[in-house]
């Protein structure tokens, strides 16, 4: 990162994350949290249709691969696309923390264009929590999980109750989610992002 953002550094007494005894399992993978999220979901046509594993500790693997809807440049992936990859495979992180935590802050470096077509190979790890904060860095590479970097980011998450999304988000949606039978879906749904 150039110039870090004293924002994304942890506090002297922040502590070392703990991965919640009912986290998944290191290898599963994680799924949507919702349905018609643009970073998981598979409601989404043009999404990234993002697949998040867990990993040991507090890291999660995730990969997407770059469609032609994706583009900025010609050919090349739009740099808001790939910051969406990255914040959301942070964003899967609080799942292995097992708090509902939403992006507070996300810097991110674009090292090296990603092409159309590609696999973008994504790393990701909680670093410090403290109190309701939660800081992490990702990174994703191309041509594979050893690859060159493409992109990296820090980011800081505020855990949150879930009547944040209750009181912001559109009413039919939240009625839609909270309805939901299957009660770990439901809270899913409200696990990641503003």
């Amino acid at each position: 990162m150039s110039g870090r953002n004293t924002a994304l550094t942890p506090p002297a007494d922040a502590t070392a994350p703990v991965r919640h005894p009912d986290a998944p399992a290191p290898g599963e993978l994680l799924g949507a949290h919702y349905e018609h999220c643009f970073g998981c979901g598979e409601g989404q046509p043009h999404g990234l249709h993002l697949a998040a594993r867990a990993g040991e500790g507090v890291r999660v693997t995730a990969e997407f691969t770059v469609k032609p809807a994706h583009q900025g440049a010609p050919g090349l992936a739009h740099g808001g696309v790939l910051a969406t990859a990255l914040d959301e495979t942070l964003g899967s992180l609080n799942w292995l923390l097992r708090v509902i935590a939403v992006t507070g802050r996300l810097e991110t470096d674009f090292v090296r264009p990603v092409p159309v077509d590609t696999v973008l190979y994504l790393e990701a790890e909680v670093t410090a929590v403290a109190g309701r904060k939660i800081y992490s860095t990702a990174v994703g590479r191309i041509g594979g999980p050893q690859g060159p970097v493409a992109v990296r980011a820090e980011a800081l998450f505020v855990e949150v109750k879930v009547d944040h999304f209750i009181d912001n988000g559109r009413p039919e949606e939240i009625r839609a989610a909270m309805a939901d039978p299957d009660q770990s879906r439901r809270a899913r749904a409200f696990e990641v992002n503003p």
